[in-house]
């Protein structure tokens, strides 16, 4: 673009939809661990019942959960289902900040000052958007997540087999 420097040419809306995936997954990356952790700590609530003493708790805290999983399930525990998650941030965080300004654009029909209510419905827009084609992907994650490995076998072996199996046995 003749007259532009490097610095004033934004971003296409390509650069931004990728930019804001491959963000996402890289605080994914750091931050899964604690996420499978709360989900362990969730699920362990559910399967205990109604009568829930602490003496019956496996996990105890996010930091005790995560100790608890690294000792009795190795390591690696602490992701399962990481290719689910980076699908998931890949898909949601392209689709709900990556393409907001296109969308904020097409509400506004170009103009460079947007209202807060276009800004409103460019955000709904976006997130419902993001929500409804990442949820299948959160559904695997958690399933892998939720999944211990010690003292009995895995559910599902991987996350094609997941997404096929979930899709087959409890419709899409």
């Amino acid at each position: 673009m003749v007259g532009f420097k490097a610095t004033d040419v934004p971003p296409t809306a390509t650069v931004k939809f990728l930019g804001a995936g491959t963000a996402a997954c890289i605080a994914d990356l750091i931050t899964f661990p604690l996420d499978t952790a709360k989900v362990r700590l969730q699920i362990q609530g559910e399967s205990q019942g109604l009568v829930r003493t602490a003496a019956s708790a496996q996990y105890r805290g996010v930091l005790g959960t995560i100790l608890t999983m690294v000792r009795t399930e190795g390591p690696r525990s602490l992701y399962n289902g990481l290719v689910a998650g980076l699908q998931r941030q890949m898909s949601f965080a392209s689709v709900r900040i990556g393409l907001y300004d296109s969308v904020k654009q097409f509400y506004t029909k170009g103009s460079e000052h947007a209202g807060i209510g276009s800004r409103l419905l460019a955000g709904s827009t976006t997130g419902a958007l993001a929500v409804a084609v990442a949820q299948p992907t959160d559904v695997v994650k958690v399933r892998f997540q939720a999944q211990a490995r010690a003292g009995g076998g895995r559910r599902y072996q991987s996350t094609v087999e997941a997404y096929k199996t979930i899709a087959r046995e409890e419709g899409i």
